[in-house]
């Protein structure tokens, strides 16, 4: 996934994925994976798409975890914070490794973050912070880190 970070980002403001080259975005559709396929519709601004069709790939897996993720960043890019919560829920009940419980971890704060509750969300990152750094993946604790702090800064500004 290393050509996406030109095609697409995560704004550092906002913690949300910004297109920077639609062609070449749409140009994955055909072929992807279901799960991309998923995420690719959601950040294209095809909602409705993207719900629909993480729904049928939620109910035809047999691990249900990244499917639970993906459909959860869906629902929160509609709003839909209740169905994302319900679905970030599911999914930490399912993490089973450090790993995984710091990825959910960091996408509820990426949801907190969302619906302005500034402390919240940087509790979540600090946890998904701690998480990714115990188990070695200091990339995604970095992220994390910044992302707690961003929170509090927010936080702090209110």
């Amino acid at each position: 996934m290393d050509g996406e970070a030109e095609i697409w980002r995560t704004d550092p403001v906002t913690l949300r994925d910004v297109l920077l080259d639609r062609a070449a975005v749409e140009s994955r559709l055909e072929g992807c994976p279901p799960l991309e396929r998923v995420w690719i519709l959601s950040l294209l601004g095809r909602d409705e798409e993207a719900v629909a069709e993480g729904l049928r790939l939620l109910e035809d897996s047999h691990d249900r975890f990244r499917p639970l993720l993906v459909l959860a960043q869906a629902y929160q890019r509609r709003y839909k914070w209740h169905e994302a919560a319900k679905l970030h829920e599911e999914a930490l009940r399912l993490a089973n490794t450090r790993a995984r419980e710091a990825l959910v971890r960091h996408q509820i704060g990426r949801r907190l973050f969302d619906e302005a509750l500034y402390r919240d969300a940087a509790a979540e990152f600090e946890w998904a912070y701690d998480l990714y750094r115990t188990t070695g993946r200091d990339r995604l604790a970095k992220i994390s880190r910044q992302a707690m702090m961003r929170a509090r800064q927010i936080s702090a500004q209110s």
